[in-house]
């Protein structure tokens, strides 16, 4: 594998992207190409029914080995050498599982009900868990983006306690007020949101009245 890069090496902040075994892998392959482009310094994790889903939902050659993830995923999103970098479950030595290693900020996108709920416990039974158990405790963002419905009063409880403990939840809800065209469109909208939780600059979608504000006013103070 790669050596791990610098945070210093990167404009942008150092984000963990976890992708689980729910539809929508979209959400986070898009998230994982507008964080290559902002110069963001980029780990992935994958799970096997990520793997699975990423066969299932898109034509993207599905990557068997932790390695392939890493190569396949820096050449498709034209990652400089070093910005991105895979680490497999049990890879207990990448830089996520330790707070002297805790990224600026984790991405759960899309997060299972098991894989909620097993955040939401504190398991940490392999290296997606352990992350975002380390990004909680070192107080960095934590953001969780469940794809499910209904919701169960259980899945709704592990929200609630995840929250509590200062992760954001975003089920990955789209708007229709920019009247999409595409699923392109209804993805980047999504995925526009989380980058502005995580404070990196993004053109996919206008903010509600200030980007197609008449530029002669003055924006008001937040």
């Amino acid at each position: 594998m790669t050596s791990n890069p610098s945070p210093e090496s990167c404009a942008g902040p150092t984000v963990c992207v976890a992708l689980t075994g729910a539809s929508g892998i979209q959400y986070g392959l898009r998230l994982i190409e507008c964080l290559v482009k902002a110069d963001a310094c980029v780990y992935v994790l994958m799970t096997k029914a990520a793997r699975i889903c990423m066969g299932m939902d898109t034509d993207i050659p599905v990557p068997a080995r932790t390695r392939d993830v890493q190569v396949e995923f820096s050449e498709r999103y034209g990652a400089r050498p070093g910005q991105l970098l895979a680490f497999g479950q049990e890879e207990w030595t990448a830089p996520i599982a330790s707070g002297s290693g805790a990224p600026d900020a984790m991405v759960v996108c899309p997060c299972t009900t098991g894989t909620l709920a097993a955040l939401a416990a504190g398991t940490c039974t392999n290296l997606l868990e352990r992350g975002a158990d380390v990004v909680l405790k070192e107080n960095r963002r934590l953001i969780v983006m469940p794809r499910e419905m209904p919701f169960s009063a259980i899945h709704l409880e592990n929200m609630l306690r995840l929250s509590r403990a200062g992760a954001v939840i975003m089920p990955p809800n789209p708007a229709f007020y920019q009247h999409p065209e595409s699923v392109d469109d209804i993805i980047d909208f999504v995925v526009a949101r989380v980058l502005d939780q995580l404070h990196v600059k993004q053109t996919l979608m206008p903010r509600w009245g200030i980007d197609e504000a008449d530029p002669t006013e003055s924006t008001p103070p937040r």
